[in-house]
């Protein structure tokens, strides 16, 4: 007798990314940008390898980029951006700060440009995409507009920039921001952050590409403590606030170490340095993080897994990072089966679909049909992986 097959999970990826072509952007550009655009794009050399080849089509073809996370066990997702928006260097998770005001003005119109792209495409899927506008830091009166505008097309959260340490803003712990946070609070968006865009310069040292690597976590991580530790969400507590691609495991510790100098400072001094009653938090700051912060755990590994449940399975958010390199796409399942094979049906449904939806605001019941299609069986993640997929490259397969 046949045995009737397991329910599928739903999955919601919490790491993504896309972007228009140069053909695409251009409808979206305004006219009196367009003569500049045609002469940056036509000096224009994109640098990266997966933006040149045949696979850089799943940013922008509808029918192969759902086609490809259905048969992946993917229904929806949060996108990220990805390509080369106008008059850009890079793309933007990777984009330093504009150098002067007509770079700027430059930048601006290429990213609203992207902006009005992505709502479009959202709008085909509107149960299964969840875009990611751009801001600018540097004129905080454009940041707000551009969000007023974003929560009134539909969206539900925006791509928060970090500070680099050599450019001329202050830290995201600074009382300037306030005014953002605020209009953050009011409209009802989640702040989400991507690693990438806050180191400093290394200049083009043969070791710099190393030494970026090595560093670029630390500059995302401590976002954690600016936030935490100079009151941002004591002062706006429905503030919610998403770390992507980031790592996990690092929080486990932060956590601790942030808890262990606030229990210090309720007594008056870390050492040497004294604090006065009025800047310790009346919470602890992992109190906070429960409150306030979520993790979008891209490509996780066992290890991940293992400290994702020291945080609280409420927290995380599991990414595939469909269409990287180092993305979990088309062996997503395969990836599951490695770190997750242990755990139970309850806590899955958390990291892959509810906390997303949660935070997000996807409608699991409308995706409910897709993932009874197209979602990997909950018999299936259980079962241990017995050797690494043929033409695997995510970290997913070889970290521990």
């Amino acid at each position: 007798m046949e045995q009737p097959m397991s329910e599928r999970y739903t999955i919601i990826s919490a790491d993504s990314h896309a972007g228009g072509n140069m053909a695409a952007y251009e409808e979206y550009l305004p006219a009196e940008w367009r003569d500049a655009y045609d002469e940056w794009r036509g000096g224009y050399t994109n640098p990266y390898r997966d933006l040149q080849d045949d696979g850089r089509t799943r940013n922008w073809d509808n029918e192969r980029r759902v086609s490809e996370q259905y048969a992946d066990g993917v229904v929806a997702e949060i996108t990220f951006p990805n390509t080369v928006p106008p008059f850009y260097p890079t793309g933007a998770l990777l984009a330093r700060s504009p150098k002067n005001s007509g770079e700027f003005g430059r930048r601006k119109a290429g990213l609203q440009c992207h902006n009005r792209w992505l709502s479009d495409w959202c709008s085909k899927y509107p149960d299964q995409r969840r875009g990611l506008p751009q801001i600018f830091l540097e004129d905080l009166d454009d940041a707000v507009k551009t969000l007023t505008w974003a929560a009134n097309e539909g969206f539900k959260s925006f791509l928060m920039p970090h500070v680099a340490p050599d450019v001329d803003l202050p830290g995201l712990w600074s009382p300037e921001w306030d005014r953002l946070w605020a209009a953050v609070q009011d409209l009802d968006l989640v702040v989400t952050q991507h690693g990438g865009n806050g180191t400093p310069d290394y200049g083009k040292d043969p070791a710099s590409g190393v030494i970026f690597l090595m560093e670029v976590p630390f500059f995302a991580h401590r976002n954690l403590a600016h936030l935490t530790m100079s009151g941002v969400f004591e002062r706006f507590p429905n503030l919610k606030y998403v770390m992507t691609e980031q790592g996990v495991a690092w929080a486990v510790e932060e956590l601790r170490r942030m808890d262990a100098y606030h229990a210090q400072m309720k007594h008056g001094r870390v050492g040497e340095l004294g604090f006065s009653a009025d800047i310790v938090l009346p919470l602890k700051p992992s109190e906070y993080f429960d409150r306030n912060v979520w993790i979008g755990a891209s490509f996780p590994s066992p290890g991940e897994a293992e400290a994702m449940k020291q945080l609280g399975t409420h927290k995380i958010m599991w990414g595939s990072d469909y269409p990287h390199h180092e993305g979990t796409y088309p062996y997503s399942t395969e990836s599951l089966r490695r770190a997750f094979h242990t755990w139970d049906e309850a806590e899955m449904k958390q990291v892959l679909s509810e906390n997303a939806a949660d935070v997000y605001a996807f409608d699991l019941d409308a995706l409910a049909p897709l993932a009874a299609e197209h979602g990997p069986t909950i018999d299936e993640v259980k079962v241990p992986l017995d050797g690494i997929p043929k033409g695997a490259t995510s970290p997913a397969f070889f970290k521990i």
